[in-house]
């Protein structure tokens, strides 16, 4: 695995994890980021959550992809 394809899955993986983690929970999200409570701020950070998620997802699947297919970077 090359170094560029090593970073791809770190940034995949801790997006996906930090992803996960605000749209389960907002209000920790929320508190950490120092936004005052409220329907809009929850439902603002959960979109926000859903699309590091699918960040995490998509880089994820590139980097096991191309170490699927042999690449070599």
């Amino acid at each position: 695995m090359t170094r560029s394809l090593a970073l791809m899955a770190g940034i995949a993986g801790a997006a996906g994890a930090l992803g996960l983690t605000t749209l389960v929970r907002p209000a920790l999200a929320r508190r950490a980021l120092g936004l005052p409570e409220g329907e809009a701020a929850t439902y603002a950070l959960r979109i926000a959550g859903m699309m590091l998620f699918a960040l995490g997802l998509f880089l994820g699947g590139f980097a096991a992809v191309f170490t699927l297919a042999g690449g070599v970077a």
